[in-house]
């Protein structure tokens, strides 16, 4: 299938302890809907519901194992039906050595699905003969035995990432420090260093999105040298982070009280970002704590 596929239906199954929970948590990332564990029996009728959804559901992906017990003996026969009945779709299967599965579950301490009261190594002898007709009908096949969590994300995204969902979100946010430090920011900027237009009475009760703020603070040549500095900052380190393979950035912005400074700062990154074509969102967080009189809100 086609990654650009209008429908993109994914089945992963594999061994345990592979890493498909890990793989699925990936296509996740980029707006995969995941359903774990479902009964083969039920795969041909979800498929349907799905291409009949209107394209609201138009990036699956269903994971199936031996976990389904009696109900995995059906598997085989869906999958040659759905070849029959020309039902597209992709199929992943996770696997591993025998020597790093058995490695993992020790050091999880659970007991292998098909060996629950018996060693680790029958377990995964058993799985692996039971799912060797499966294997066979595999698109892809990824073995984790020597794979980082970084190198498994490279090819869970270079093989189903679409275009949409390869590109990173931005979100970026205004804050007051006295009214305390964002938790999920990536990075934070502390900008109480500019020119603060709440020692001018005029500008007191107007926020760093209004006009006259705005150019109050700009007009000093230590604002104008920091917004050098920093969009030189992030024009270095998006990239990276979009190499990294990174789906969110959350970038803070923060002065006194999250009205003034900050607030232009921030629109300033908004703007800038927007402009050069990525997904970003903006954020005043403390701007309402604050007694704000005039206030113009930014296209979000």
């Amino acid at each position: 299938m086609d990654r650009d596929d209008k429908m993109n239906f994914i089945i992963v199954t594999g061994m345990s302890g592979a890493g498909k929970t890990q793989a699925c948590r990936y296509m996740e990332d980029v707006g995969y809907f995941v359903i774990d564990n479902l009964p083969p029996v039920f795969i041909p009728k979800f498929a349907e519901l799905c291409r009949h959804s209107g394209g609201h559901v138009n990036k699956v992906v269903l994971v199936v194992d031996t976990r389904s017990r009696e109900f995995f003996d059906t598997f085989i026969h869906v999958l040659e039906n759905m070849d029959r009945d020309n039902q597209p779709y992709v199929m992943l299967f996770m696997d591993a050595s025998d020597a790093a599965i058995i490695r993992r579950y020790k050091e999880t301490r659970r007991r292998h699905p098909m060996a629950p009261s018996s060693r680790i190594s029958e377990g995964v002898a058993k799985e692996r003969e039971r799912l060797a007709p499966i294997r066979n009908k595999a698109t892809y096949i990824i073995d984790t035995s020597d794979l980082k969590k970084i190198e498994l994300k490279e090819k869970i995204l270079k093989l189903f990432a679409t275009k949409e969902g390869e590109k990173i979100n931005i979100n970026v946010m205004s804050f007051g420090f006295k009214f305390g430090m964002p938790l999920d920011a990536d990075l934070v900027f502390d900008v109480r260093f500019l020119p603060n237009p709440f020692y001018v009475e005029s500008m007191r009760h107007k926020s760093g999105a209004v006009p006259e703020v705005a150019q109050y603070i700009e007009q000093y040549p230590v604002t104008k040298e920091f917004e050098q500095h920093l969009d030189g900052m992030i024009d270095f380190l998006i990239p990276q982070y979009v190499k990294e393979g990174k789906m969110q950035l959350v970038i803070a912005i923060g002065c006194t009280g999250g009205m003034h400074r900050s607030v232009f700062i921030a629109k300033h990154i908004f703007d800038r970002l927007k402009d050069m074509g990525y997904q970003v969102n903006l954020e005043h967080r403390d701007l309402m704590k604050n007694d704000v009189w005039e206030h113009v809100r930014e296209e979000r």
